[in-house]
């Protein structure tokens, strides 16, 4: 059953170490040129963004972690009180086992009882196209995500390996819906190529969701008795310093940066590279079995983090972080290199 599995990735991801083994996500390749004369007040800077249709008060989702699975209505409603308190947006899991099976929907809709004003993301599959809108509506979401997981579904018992009109469904997604739509990875990153044919699709957003985080391909190979496939393909993915750098530099929409961040200096260099805010899932499970306190404790050190390295730099908002200089080095500065990306333009930008 579908609930069943939404139990097992919590435990899974409780209890055993799921993240990247040898890939790292590339921000320690990334330095900000410092500043010694910054010639501002870190009291007034403003970390708020609107680019996504409500004012966040930090440019921060907790991004899709769970629901579907009654283990999950406290963690939901955790997450929900904390994003409300601190003005971030909140996105939930994949919905498809609350619209099979209506009594689930619950542990869904918590989160806007308890997160009545500030951005809720509802969450679906690509193919799910007659699912969008009872998503929707059992969130009542500002915007929907249409979640792509190929190498999850590759590996997962259970998985869907064919992925012939997923383009076509997206797009027709996007047309039966009355929100905004976003497209998120699950952790293995969005290149270039893929990002342009999802802005002709006309969504609205994108978030990369790159490697370097949580391995869904290391989750699932824990539910696996034949462990080989998940092993050898367990730090698939794109890295997401380069993902967002990829990604940004190509379509002229909103970018989520999500994929291992940490920190209020690993989103600082997530913005300074080009996105618009970031995400994280797992620190935020984490402290969601200790309450919303622990969860809001932690997003004020992110916030409290990321205005240092704002002035640092010497940026009063985000539109001026954006244009920070950094030095990109290492594999990343490879990576993108023969990509066709310039990393020097990113070193004197003001």
């Amino acid at each position: 059953m579908i609930s069943d599995r939404k139990l097992e990735h919590l435990l899974i991801c409780e209890h055993f170490d799921v993240q990247y083994k040898n890939k790292k996500t590339g921000f320690d390749d990334v330095d900000f040129i410092h500043n010694s004369l910054p010639e501002i007040d870190m009291d007034k800077i403003d970390l708020s963004t609107k680019k996504f249709g409500k004012k966040l008060d930090i440019p921060l989702f907790i991004t899709a972690i769970t629901g579907g699975h009654p283990k999950a209505t406290y963690i939901n409603q955790q997450l929900a009180i904390a994003a409300e308190s601190e003005k971030i947006g909140f996105g939930l899991g994949s919905q498809r086992a609350a619209i099979e099976n209506p009594e689930l929907e619950y542990t869904y809709n918590v989160a806007r009882e308890n997160a009545p004003s500030t951005i809720l993301v509802g969450n679906i599959g690509a193919s799910q196209v007659n699912y969008s809108m009872k998503a929707i509506e059992i969130l009542d979401a500002d915007i929907l995500a249409i979640h792509l997981n190929p190498l999850q579904e590759a590996i997962q018992i259970e998985g869907d390996v064919d992925a012939t009109g997923i383009i076509d469904s997206i797009g027709e997604i996007v047309d039966n819906v009355n929100v905004p739509v976003m497209v998120k990875e699950t952790g293995a990153g969005i290149s270039a190529e893929n990002a342009k044919i999802l802005e002709n699709k006309n969504i609205s957003f994108i978030d990369i969701a790159g490697a370097g985080g949580t391995s869904w391909a290391g989750v699932e190979t824990y539910r696996l008795k034949e462990k080989y496939l998940g092993e050898v393909f367990w730090d698939w993915g794109i890295p997401t310093a380069v993902s967002t750098v990829e990604v940004s530099n190509s379509v002229n929409i909103p970018v989520i940066s999500s994929g291992g961040i940490k920190s209020g200096l690993d989103a600082a260099k997530a913005i300074a590279l080009g996105s618009d805010a970031v995400g994280m899932a797992l620190p935020f499970l984490k402290k969601a079995y200790l309450g919303s306190d622990a969860i809001i404790g932690f997003i004020q050190n992110f916030e409290k983090s990321l205005k240092l390295a704002m002035f640092l730099v010497g940026a009063t908002n985000i539109e001026e972080l954006k244009k920070s200089n950094l030095m990109i080095k290492g594999e990343t500065h490879s990576w993108l290199n023969e990509r066709g990306f310039n990393t020097k333009k990113y070193t004197r930008r003001t």
